[in-house]
């Protein structure tokens, strides 16, 4: 195999990793955000983050893959070290992008389930509404 096989192997092979890992980061802390959202119901938070995982995985891996096309192709050692590194920062940063997109969603989430929350009328001792 030549240079160039060899570095589009290990930038595909890291960024893949890379991926997984904050896929998996992403689907353990934002569970809290999604059982807050969905006022404790513990199905429905896992399931949708469950399909915001594979959605971010689908959106990632997509990019990795169409990324690896672009740019020089590398001819030797020190360019392919160069190729890497420049292809896993883009990487980074879209990564980055997404975590941050992914955030911003399960905290509009968590809010908008308080906002149901505060919207109910308050429950009386014996399960009515006062003045019912």
């Amino acid at each position: 195999m030549t240079t160039a096989v060899w570095i589009y192997l290990a930038y595909t092979i890291v960024s893949v990793l890379m991926t997984a890992w904050v896929a998996r980061t992403l689907h353990r802390n934002g569970r809290i955000f999604l059982l807050e959202a969905f006022r404790d119901n513990e199905e429905m938070a896992d399931a949708v983050n469950h399909l915001l995982v594979v959605g971010f995985y689908l959106v990632n891996l997509g990019f990795i893959l169409l990324f690896l096309h672009y740019g020089t192709k590398p001819a030797n050692l020190e360019e392919g070290v160069e190729y890497i590194a420049t292809k896993l920062g883009v990487v980074l940063l879209a990564l980055g992008g997404m975590h941050f997109f992914n955030m911003f969603n399960f905290d509009r989430m968590r809010k908008k389930g308080r906002r149901r929350d505060l919207n109910r009328p308050p429950v009386g001792v014996s399960g009515l509404t006062p003045g019912s």
